[in-house]
């Protein structure tokens, strides 16, 4: 150990002068340094969480990648296409994706009594992956669409149950809007909530041969495709390869560019984090460019009998350049235990809630990752040690005489 560190250890852990002033204020520091990295920690972890869930709800919805027509159709009724068994084959199996499914949607009325409520049935088949929807049911279970004949049961999301006064089990008649219009008499077998209220007031989910039927199609037509990737990192290069092996008839468009509005809103997140880390750092700095003149103003005696012994102006400096750093490293570890342990606590247990209707989600999201962790911390340590540096050189400017005067 050297003698700069040495010195910097005795001046912040020592428990010899209890009366000095920088006592207290070494304590505060450190306790200012563990509150901002802690608030630090929780804002990534939040804003990381949030985002996170709320793009695993929408492309649990919808797939990260939308095959439909090329067209101008902006309505619920979506246009035919057909895609071959090659093709189907080979974007399967591009490593990126995980999977595929067939889907098709259709406007309609849903009609109890005299209660009326206009929704939108999405057809899908038997490839369809539950997955995300089976973490979100609150009542009955999913249904497997007939390979042969069409499944008459649905699932209808909470708010509609609530509106139409429904329960799984009952049969509801559903008219569809065309040319003649056409009913069906469909039986609830399910009741989902994801939180997204644009959705779980406008979906229900169907079986697509009620679709073809409805539509006329062809056992082979569908009204889209739905793609699973294996990393959302991968969308936008994955889209592009998908682009190129389906017809020029047909669009592949990106989660991303069906829903802009959101991933926008997610993105303003980003900046909310940002401008909470840079007023946490500058008033850790701050304060602990505070505690490091008061530490000066304390020691001006021992800096004064150093300088008579020989001790130059740089290793002086070093001396509280070591103190700062001890400070800010204390700091920084209560706080990554405080800031993680709240993080896992709420991960768990779920009990800071958060209004569903406007955010999506009934509980505050984190989501913790390593990488982000361990730049918060470096970036956090570099920022602080470099303020220090500034009342570090006011050693330079005290002359020993005057130092043992000042005693």
């Amino acid at each position: 150990m050297s003698i700069e560190r040495f010195i910097a250890r005795r001046i912040v852990f020592s428990n010899e002068g209890k009366k000095q002033l920088s006592r207290p204020v070494i304590r505060i520091a450190t306790l200012g340094v563990m509150l901002g990295v802690a608030v630090m920690v929780l804002a990534i972890a939040i804003v990381n969480g949030f985002k996170q869930e709320i793009r695993e709800k929408l492309i649990g919805f919808n797939a990260h990648i939308q095959v439909s027509r090329f067209d101008l159709n902006f309505s619920y009724e979506t246009t035919p296409i057909r895609i071959t068994p090659s093709q189907y084959q080979s974007i399967r199996a591009l490593p990126e994706v995980r999977h595929i499914q067939r889907y098709a949607t259709k406007a309609g009325i849903l009609k109890k009594g005299t209660t009326l409520q206009g929704v939108v049935a999405k057809g899908i088949s038997s490839d369809y992956d539950w997955s995300f929807f089976q973490n979100h049911l609150t009542a009955g279970t999913t249904f497997t669409p007939r390979d042969s004949g069409a499944s008459h049961d649905i699932i209808v999301s909470r708010d509609l149950a609530r509106k139409m006064e429904l329960s799984v089990g009952d049969s509801i008649v559903m008219y569809f809007i065309q040319q003649p219009p056409r009913a069906r008499k469909l039986r609830v077998c399910g009741i989902y909530e994801t939180g997204f209220a644009e959705f779980d007031q406008l979906y229900l989910f169907c079986d697509l041969a009620q679709l073809r039927r409805l539509n006329d199609w062809k056992a082979e037509e569908s009204g889209g495709l739905e793609i699973y990737l294996k990393d959302f990192s991968t969308l936008e290069p994955a889209n592009a390869k998908i682009y190129e092996m389906i017809d020029t008839d047909l669009n592949a468009r990106t989660i991303q560019e069906i829903y802009p509005q959101i991933f926008d809103w997610l993105d303003l997140q980003d900046i909310n984090a940002i401008i909470i880390i840079v007023l946490m750092i500058i008033v850790s700095g701050i304060n602990m460019i505070a505690t490091l003149l008061v530490i000066l103003l304390e020691r001006v005696t021992m800096i004064g009998t150093f300088k008579s012994m020989g001790a130059t102006n740089a290793r002086l400096r070093n001396v509280f350049l070591w103190v700062a750093f001890y400070i800010i490293g204390r700091g920084l570890v209560i706080g990554n235990l405080v800031g993680i342990g709240i993080a896992m606590l709420q991960q768990y247990f779920h009990f800071i809630p958060l209004d569903q209707s406007s955010y999506y989600i009934s509980y505050v999201p984190v989501s913790l990752s390593v990488s982000h962790l361990v730049l918060l911390n470096l970036g956090t340590l570099a920022a602080c040690i470099s303020m220090m540096i500034i009342p570090a050189l006011m050693i330079g400017g005290i002359r020993p005489v005057q130092a043992l005067r000042y005693s």
